[in-house]
């Protein structure tokens, strides 16, 4: 991936800072800030003149509002550099040494939520927190010494931390659920409009080659055969009429495949095309679990042959398991390969569990052999 622009780096982090995760942050940790009022009260008392003391509020403003971004600012961080704004916190917080002395570990516990709240490792958040918990009482026992309440603070800091690191987890868990639950409605989202396109896309390209077939006949009978001709453009207009409802039903998603009718259309079509049809009358021989996938086998074999093949003979073969379209016509072309109708119908059958051959039949032109 390359690397992101200062640009990009920008606008990726502003969404970050104003995303709905990170304005739901700037709520839950305004109310922690409460605290830090007890921390402004005793900056005051220890400031010796209204400068000092105006400077330290700024300070304590400043750190708060630092505690406040860099939740959202370690999120919009590569994993690498997610805990450089704890890092900061921590240093920000040595800024008001001058007024709380040792006692600036109490200020701690925002640092450890934040490298809670970033997300990084358990190994590491747990080495930081307890680290953090560590040096918190080594200050403690630096300013006051060892007494019996010296546990407490530490214990707050590092309670807190791990409450809000097992919190931002599960966050994090739910908002990678949420995502992948987005990913796949639009993987089912984008399958089903390639269904769509595929099932338009036979059922018309299919209809289509016969209508120009029998358009291209009843022109040349107009005046040979007026009264074939007029039979001719009835056809055509059943024909579009059909296809029309096919459409309607396919967008409902309703049409399945019609292996008898289908057999029906495949011998209008060929004889249309002037090609000699050997095709079964029953469909017994074929599982009543593969009949739709044979129709839609027979439908895109039938329009290859009457589009492309150049054949005088075509035949239609059935069986419990295999279907086949063979053709005495120029056989495979390489295009065939890469046709668009018979790239979906081979998803079809994969999708099915089968398999599917295109080669050279035994009639001498092209054959499509499907094995369920």
């Amino acid at each position: 991936m390359p690397p992101e622009t200062g640009t990009g780096a920008f606008v990726r982090m502003r969404s970050v800072l104003w995303s709905r995760g990170g304005v739901s942050w700037y709520v839950g940790g305004g109310i922690s800030l409460l605290w830090l009022i007890s921390t402004g009260q005793e900056v005051i008392e220890q400031s010796t003149s209204a400068n000092s003391a105006t400077l330290g509020i700024l300070l304590v403003v400043l750190y708060g509002v630092g505690f406040l971004l860099a939740v959202p600012i370690g999120w919009g961080l590569p994993l690498r550099w997610r805990l450089l704004p704890a890092i900061c916190l921590l240093a920000l917080s040595f800024t008001l040494f001058p007024w709380l002395s040792w006692d600036v570990w109490s200020q701690w516990t925002y640092v450890g939520v934040v490298i809670g709240m970033v997300v990084v490792s358990w190994r590491t958040t747990l080495t930081l927190i307890v680290a953090l918990s560590a040096l918190g009482l080594w200050f403690k026992v630096t300013l006051d010494g060892w007494g019996e309440d010296i546990l407490w603070g530490p214990a707050i800091i590092f309670s807190i931390s791990l409450m809000m690191a097992a919190f931002a987890r599960t966050f994090a868990a739910m908002n990678q659920l949420r995502a992948t639950q987005d990913q796949l409605a639009h993987m089912a989202a984008e399958r089903e409009r390639g269904r769509m396109a595929r099932d338009i896309h036979d059922i018309l390209g299919h209809s289509l080659t016969v209508i120009t077939v029998k358009a291209e006949l009843a022109n040349r009978l107009i005046e040979a055969d007026p009264a074939r001709a007029r039979s001719e453009v009835a056809e055509i207009e059943q024909l579009a009429r059909g296809a029309l409802a096919d459409v309607r039903t396919t967008v409902a998603a309703a049409r399945g495949g019609n292996l008898p009718a289908e057999l029906v259309a495949a011998r209008v079509a060929l004889e249309a095309a002037g090609i000699t049809a050997e095709i079964p009358t029953a469909t017994d021989a074929v599982g009543p679990a593969h009949r739709e996938l044979a129709a839609w086998i027979v439908r895109e074999g039938i329009t290859n042959v009457v589009r492309h093949s150049g054949a005088t003979l075509c035949a239609v073969r059935l069986g419990p398991r295999t279907v086949e379209i063979a053709d005495d016509g120029v056989g495979p072309v390489a295009s065939s390969a890469s046709s668009t109708g018979l790239a979906g119908l081979r998803d079809r059958v994969e999708e099915a569990g089968g398999t599917m051959t295109i080669g050279r039949s035994d009639l001498g032109g092209f054959s499509l052999k499907v094995v369920l």
